[in-house]
């Protein structure tokens, strides 16, 4: 089943650059993790630099693709 283009030029933006912003986010979540800035249980800050990223790629595969999960469950968005 093809994914049919669902969000336009302006809500592909939006989700590319907030699935960069997430990337980035992980990467400095992982840094302080690895380097014991803020005391974090290991597991617990893992699993969150795991989804910080995986939503990253998962919102620039959205950008890419021009299609969008949540509209495509009838939801409506903004952009």
């Amino acid at each position: 089943m093809p994914l049919e283009c669902n969000i336009d030029s302006k809500g592909r933006l939006l989700r590319f650059v907030s699935g960069l912003l997430a990337i980035l986010g992980g990467a400095i979540a992982y840094l302080i993790l690895m380097l014991e800035i803020i005391p974090v249980p290991e597991s617990i800050g893992t699993l969150g630099v795991l989804a910080m990223v995986i939503g990253g790629a998962f919102a620039i595969f959205e950008a890419k693709a021009g299609w969008c999960v949540v509209r495509a469950l009838g939801f409506r968005t903004r952009y």
